[in-house]
């Protein structure tokens, strides 16, 4: 096991983007399902006021950093994060894991459409694909039924939960010993990218911690709230917990 950063009450995993792949090829392996979340600082303010967030984070498997900002904050509060692992990046290189080992993959989540588009792209990638679709779950995680007979009777070893934050944590967090054997990764906006509904940043915006003006710039109208209202609270969380640390 790694080391493990907090701030707040969201925790990351102090390991690279390799060390990540083989630690979701052991849950995998292991069979006994698992939950990888991909924290941001959207989910660290969010969890400050939302118990079962962070109750679902304390649970997980496996956190990667999914922003610059939290790399940054680990160098003040410690342990130091080695890099930036967001879930957009780690799909790719899971996909091919996932390929290499005829692992069955299902795709849940995305824009109206988005999973069934995202299912040929990873198809062409030689992915053995056992289900794709966007269904309506609540804010809460929850979702009908027979979604999630259809999951598990697809027996996935791995699937993709794209539905956005809390949602997703709070869906997977939920239902995860229902899906059995599922490693349960929380992709954020990878199922939409992987049918090209929703561009990436370019790599600078994202390495220089930028990836939000860029979203905010596409998607003024969803995004204005979460990043010019909600997330300059992280900086009050990290100040709470610096302060905390250097006078314990």
């Amino acid at each position: 096991m790694s080391a493990r950063f907090r701030v707040g009450r969201v925790w990351a995993d102090v390991v690279d983007l390799e060390g990540a792949i083989e630690r979701i090829e052991a849950l995998v392996s292991a069979g006994a399902g698992g939950a990888v979340f991909t924290p941001n600082v959207d989910h660290v303010v969010n969890a400050e006021r939302m118990p079962a967030l962070a109750d679902a984070y304390a649970r997980a498997d496996l956190c990667t950093a999914d922003g610059m900002p939290l790399v940054w904050a680990s160098r003040l509060l410690g342990p130091v994060l080695p890099e930036r692992v967001a879930g957009s990046d780690l799909a790719g290189p899971l996909l091919a894991r996932a390929s290499a080992r005829s692992w069955p993959v299902f795709l849940l989540g995305g824009r109206a459409g988005a999973a069934e588009k995202a299912a040929e792209a990873v198809r062409q990638g030689g992915v053995k694909l056992v289900g794709a679709e966007g269904p309506v779950v609540g804010l809460d995680g929850s979702v009908d039924a027979a979604v999630l007979d259809r999951v598990r009777s697809a027996k996935p070893a791995l699937l993709l939960v794209g539905l956005g934050s809390p949602k997703q944590e709070l869906f997977i967090d939920r239902h995860r010993a229902t899906l059995g054997s599922a490693v349960c990764f929380a992709c954020g906006a990878v199922i939409d990218f992987l049918a090209g509904e929703l561009p990436r940043a370019p790599r600078w915006m994202a390495r220089t911690g930028l990836e939000w003006a860029y979203r905010l710039g596409r998607e003024p109208r969803r995004l204005w709230r979460r990043y010019l209202v909600n997330d300059p609270a992280f900086l009050r969380i990290l100040a709470r917990d610096w302060n905390a640390r250097r006078f314990n």
